[in-house]
């Protein structure tokens, strides 16, 4: 490991090929570097003893506890011996069963302590691991002294073919290999004082010594701002770069020029325009009037109006004659911005048809086609037809939308709805399909509320614009946390005012994590006993009953309780047909309740929808509560959303209901769903939860240091815009692995 490609060195020559193997398809780790930058997640001392009050099935946890009981006894229906083991905190207990391994006894004696790592389950209503994985601190052999002997243990994620010890002796072999070396691989040892003097922290080895082998607290802190620092300055230099990159392209500008169509579009909107509309407005205008590719986030809250800014901006590619893209991630989405479209366009959006002839006179209108997978073969070939001639100004569309057959006149604008769903080669495929090597200029938009530490993280390339106020007129959303088991009264409520609301003319959603019984639950994290899961980690709370509401069950019981009602089924498994037809149905009364997944959290526009019930809603994150939440109250009736949660009262789940039923503004929820999750689940990173899309960062508590290394990065950029000068942080730059790379190129 003598030059800049150490970090890719494999660790099958040095752990041996049955870790490495074990490694790769348990946590990804693969090469020296992978290893190095697993950091450990947590740290424990010998004193210090997990809390077993916390543990949550399926969880696959690492907890230190001391062994209070040992027995075993013989199994009654067949041959063979449970060994039965007793460990607590002193508060509370868990039990660890293994069969017919007797000998076992000799380890585990009481009084010991260990590491256990195991999956929890839950058996005659008490928590335990069955054959867990295990190290006994006191064991006095050669083996645990060497990997225990500091006062401090290191535990890291880690699942259940590798446990957080092996991955400790891992990182022991590569230190001891290789820990001379680690100067050369420094991203920050360049320039003249160094990278790492500029920012006053230590060196790669120091760090990397203190992160994985401590002695005492003081040397954890200093590694990990070391590693802070050094993460934010190869994401920033990533960022700036490619912001450098895409000025370097170049657009056909369009300019507005007192543009009549989206004269003539704002003259017929049923609503005026709010302050922030005009504004945002007013910088994407300015951006497409330039030539270079417009690169900017729209962001702004449920509800906020993105849509009709978005529309403004794309009549004015279409009135300069080109073609604006209206990329969304479902069927459902993409059919209801085409039909929103459609209606706030009237006339306008009739060329060549008879409608056309009630546009303003003198203002030239356009086509707008829908393009999505499920599409028939004849209005498939309708829609190319009419998006390659040109004919079609306005194409709303799905990833159909990025098929090679899907030819475009004069492509100018695309806008990317809810731009996590799609990943990086797929926004790629539409900016090369202008002409004449020209890029279409690109608006992202998110409702998710981001707060400024992470647009700077995550969006660094773009520019960012923020839509914060509601159109007014918009009703009234009031938020209720109901416990079934604490209130079953309040259940009773809750189907009586469904009804009520369906009585009145209203439409009413009910949400539920999973469509049947054999549908998978939700996935879960592998985390540590005591480290804070992330939401989407969260299966359930201890207490609370193991059964998940199913669209299924709820579908049956609320034909029960609602026998009047009409109510169907609205989720990912039908067809696009038969959900285009629910959302119709929706809007014309047809339906009065809906009985959903989440395929609806984004998007879905039903002004007359007054009423949501989220049930299980401990199962969702706060930001997905919000989205789902923004689709009642569109219009100007009042709504009520009610969460169905038996998360008890102080719980962390709770907590995060709580703080829902609390407010509306998403930015404050933004910024407390940043405070609980981790920051890779939020920003759109790894789902699997091994592997964060941010390591050892965290965008609330290290903004200043972000905004250190975004200034040292632009500062290195314009002196060495190819780093030359800089070849270890241009090598770290380069080795962004695909999960990073993935929310750093929102493009």
């Amino acid at each position: 490991m003598t030059s800049l490609d150490g970090w890719g060195t494999k660790l099958r020559g040095l752990v041996g090929g049955r870790s490495a193997g074990a490694f790769e398809r348990g946590l990804g780790l693969v090469t020296v570097g992978d290893l190095l930058r697993h950091y450990p997640r947590r740290y424990a001392e010998r004193g210090e003893l997990t809390a077993i009050a916390g543990l949550v099935d399926k969880d696959h946890v690492t907890v230190v506890a001391e062994i209070a009981k040992v027995t075993t006894r013989r199994m009654r229906s067949k041959k063979g011996s449970i060994l039965e083991v007793l460990v607590t905190d002193g508060t509370d207990s868990l039990d660890i069963t293994f069969f017919n391994q007797q000998w076992r006894e000799r380890e585990l004696k009481v009084g010991r302590r260990g590491l256990f790592a195991g999956t929890v389950s839950t058996y005659r209503g008490r928590r335990q691991l069955a054959h867990p994985q295990y190290v006994v601190l006191d064991d006095a052999s050669a083996e645990n002294a060497m990997n225990f002997a500091g006062a401090i243990i290191p535990v890291y994620p880690s699942c259940k073919t590798v446990t957080t010890w092996q991955i400790q002796r891992a990182v022991a072999v590569v230190l001891d290999a290789f820990g001379e070396e680690l100067g050369e691989l420094d991203p920050l040892e360049s320039g003249d004082p160094t990278i790492r003097q500029q920012a006053g922290v230590c060196d790669l080895r120091t760090a990397m010594e203190g992160i994985h082998r401590p002695t005492t607290y003081p040397q954890i802190e200093q590694a990990r701002q070391r590693l802070v620092f050094e993460e934010a300055l190869v994401l920033q230099t990533a960022l700036v770069e490619r912001r450098l990159v895409a000025q370097g392209h170049r657009a056909r500008p369009r300019p507005i020029q007192g543009s009549d169509l989206r004269e003539a579009f704002d003259s017929a909107l049923p609503f005026a325009l709010t302050d922030g509309q005009r504004e945002v407005g007013a910088e994407i205008s300015a951006d497409i009037a330039r030539d270079v590719p417009m690169q900017r986030l729209l962001q702004g809250d449920v509800g906020s109006g993105k849509t009709v800014v978005a529309l403004r901006a794309m009549l004015d590619v279409v009135a300069d004659g080109g073609q604006a893209v209206l990329l969304a991630p479902t069927e459902v989405l993409a059919a209801q911005h085409a039909a929103g479209i459609r209606s706030l366009l009237g006339p306008l959006g009739q060329a060549g048809t008879l409608l056309e002839a009630d546009a303003p006179e003198g203002v030239r209108g356009t086509q707008v086609v829908l393009l999505t997978g499920s599409a028939r073969s004849r209005e498939r070939r309708a829609a190319l037809e009419a998006i390659a001639s040109g004919q079609a100004g306005l194409v709303v569309g799905t990833h159909a939308l990025l098929e090679e057959t899907v030819e475009f006149a004069d492509l100018g604008l695309v806008v990317i709805d809810e731009q996590h769903r799609f990943g990086v080669e797929q926004r790629a495929a539409l900016a090369r399909r202008a002409p004449d090597d020209n890029y279409p200029h690109v608006l992202v938009m998110t409702a998710t509320p981001i707060p400024r530490t992470v647009a700077m993280t995550v969006f660094g390339d773009l520019d960012v614009s923020t839509l914060s106020h509601v159109p007014a007129g918009r009703a009234d959303v009031a938020t209720h946390v109901v416990n079934p088991i604490a209130q079953p009264a309040h259940v009773d409520r809750m189907w009586q005012r469904a009804a009520e609301e369906i009585g009145a003319g209203h439409r009413v959603f009910f949400v539920c994590p999973r469509i049947d019984r054999h549908d998978p639950e939700q996935e879960t994290s592998s985390h540590d006993a005591d480290s804070p899961a992330s939401e989407a980690d969260t299966p359930g709370t201890p207490g609370t009953p193991v059964s998940t509401a199913t669209v299924e069950d709820v579908l049956d019981e609320a034909r029960r309780r609602l026998p009047d009602a009409s109510i169907a089924p609205l989720h990912g498994r039908m067809s696009a047909e038969d959900k285009d037809a629910v959302m119709t149905g929706l809007a014309s009364g047809e339906v009065d309740l809906a009985v959903s997944t989440t395929v609806i959290e984004v998007g879905v526009d039903v002004p007359a929808a007054t009423m949501m019930v989220v049930f299980d809603a401990d199962r969702f994150g706060i930001s997905q509560l919000h989205q789902l939440r923004g689709r009642i109250g569109r219009g100007t009736l009042p709504g009520v959303c009610l969460l169905v949660s038996s998360a008890p009262s102080g719980s962390p789940a709770r907590e995060r209901l709580d703080a829902v039923a609390a407010t509306r503004d998403g930015f404050e929820l933004a910024n407390r769903d940043l405070q609980i999750r981790r920051e890779g689940d939020v920003l759109g990173g790894s789902q699997s939860g091994m592997r964060s899309s941010l390591r050892l960062l965290r965008v609330v508590e290290d903004a200043e240091t972000i905004v250190q290394a975004r200034t040292l990065a632009e500062s290195l950029l314009a002196e060495d815009p190819s780093l030359a000068g800089h070849p270890a942080l241009q090598a770290a730059v380069t080795a962004l692995d695909t999960e990073q790379a993935e929310f750093l190129d929102k493009t």
